[in-house]
């Protein structure tokens, strides 16, 4: 990890959409740094001591079983944060975050974060319609991973870091991809060759250029289309909900 030094809150969504007097309450606690391909950010049942705001780059959220055998069941970028739920009370982690592709984060310490959260309704708010988008998500994973076959889920899952990190050229490797899948290598390689050798894609050392969006569009299942729906609505709710409605979705999802 490398410090970096101090950025534009717009690169996350999360914190552009908060007003200047709430983001107020985070700015002067919250720090940048850099993260390596591999970097864990938060570990499976520990408690989380930090919350990530992802600038750049693509953090895989997974489920790691007893045998050491990973599963990707969400992923975030610019679009969320890591470990934000624990501005609703101490929180221990329910996934490993693992940073899948470089990423720059702004970083708060889950004491500072929930403070300002006790703070601001409006955070709280934030917090909570992230927390629907990204069950969402877990959800139509696992509906996905059990019913599309895996040239779709692909095409699905190179879409979605597309659009958490804006760049044509994914680093990465068939070897992550089939982890994150839950799939053999063999399989992502047979799929990533057909892929290419219908033009949609370009895979080389390690790095996966998008050469035909419409088409990898057109061969990824509805899983993106849905998944994407809900990750858009996050900043464009209303900033505050009627108090009563926030404390009841606040029970229900805590239950």
């Amino acid at each position: 990890m490398t410090v970096e030094p101090m950025f534009d809150r717009r690169e996350n969504r999360l914190l552009g959409a908060l007003d200047p007097t709430d983001y107020a309450l985070l700015s002067p606690h919250l720090s940048t740094a850099s993260f390596a391909r591999g970097a864990i950010l938060q570990e499976q049942e520990a408690p989380v001591a930090h919350v990530h705001f992802p600038m750049s780059g693509l953090v895989s959220l997974v489920s790691v079983m007893e045998d050491g055998q990973e599963i990707e069941t969400a992923a975030v970028g610019r679009d969320g944060a890591v470990g934000a739920f624990v501005g609703l009370g101490r929180w221990n982690a329910f996934t490993r975050a693992t940073v899948q592709i470089p990423a720059t984060c702004a970083v708060i310490t889950e004491s500072r974060f929930r403070a300002a959260v006790s703070r601001s309704e409006r955070i709280r708010d934030l917090i909570l319609r992230f927390k629907e988008t990204l069950l969402g998500q877990v959800q139509q994973t696992a509906a996905c991973n059990a019913l599309h076959p895996l040239e779709g889920r692909l095409a699905r899952w190179l879409l979605q870091a597309l659009d958490l990190t804006d760049e044509r050229e994914l680093p990465l490797t068939q070897e992550s991809l089939a982890k994150m899948l839950g799939v053999r290598r063999t399989s992502v390689t047979l799929v990533a060759n057909r892929l290419q050798a219908d033009g949609l894609i370009r895979y080389r050392r390690g790095t996966i250029a998008i050469l035909d969006r419409v088409r990898l569009e057109e061969a990824a299942c509805e899983c993106y289309c849905a998944i994407r729906r809900r990750s858009d609505n996050i900043a464009r709710a209303p900033a505050v909900s009627p108090p009563a409605a926030v404390t009841g979705l606040g029970a229900a999802l805590e239950a």
